[in-house]
């Protein structure tokens, strides 16, 4: 079977991080997943599970080439680690989370993109990133008015059952 990229975007809130999370538990054990683990400029967090990467390495990995794909948004930088196109090359679905405004130049530069959109209603996006109190979100109300439209392959809808919406994820990635 062909590899490559499954990007998972969406809102802040929407709980891309928890249905990756979980579709990694469902998958645990199949070779053929491999669930990219972020570099970003900031220390990791109980919300996000990144490996910190500090300014001037990251601005240095961009400029060397060094990243399959990296983006800014609010304010840190973001990539994805080199050897996810190794796996994907090599017939693996790479799942990650990028930014909606990454797409494009995703679907440009790795091979087998498809995007998988998170959403929520606005007051369930509200609710969950004040219940996050992480002080680097920055003002709330302009993150839920960023709007950043994307082709998606797929859209889902969680306000529900976390677990089901994972389902859903499962499921697109064994139809990859």
């Amino acid at each position: 079977m062909a590899g490559g990229f499954v990007l998972v975007v969406g809102p802040s809130g929407a709980g891309k991080d928890t249905l990756i999370r979980l579709a990694h538990a469902a998958l645990a054990g199949e070779a053929r997943y491999v669930f990219a683990r972020r570099l970003v400029t900031r220390p990791p967090s109980a919300h996000e599970e990144n490996e910190e990467l500090s300014e001037a390495a990251f601005t240095q990995g961009e400029a060397d080439g060094r990243f399959a794909l990296s983006w800014r948004a609010h304010g840190l930088g973001y990539a994805l680690p080199a050897e996810t196109l190794d796996h994907a090359r090599a017939g693996r679905v790479v799942v990650a989370n990028v930014s909606r405004r990454a797409v494009a130049e995703a679907r440009t530069r790795l091979p087998g993109v498809t995007v998988v959109a998170v959403t929520a209603p606005a007051a369930v996006l509200a609710r969950r990133l004040a219940a996050r109190g992480r002080p680097e979100d920055g003002d709330l109300a302009a993150r839920l008015a960023r709007e950043a439209p994307v082709q998606a392959d797929l859209t889902i809808r969680n306000d529900g059952a976390p677990e089901q919406a994972a389902a859903t994820l499962v499921a697109h990635l064994r139809g990859r």
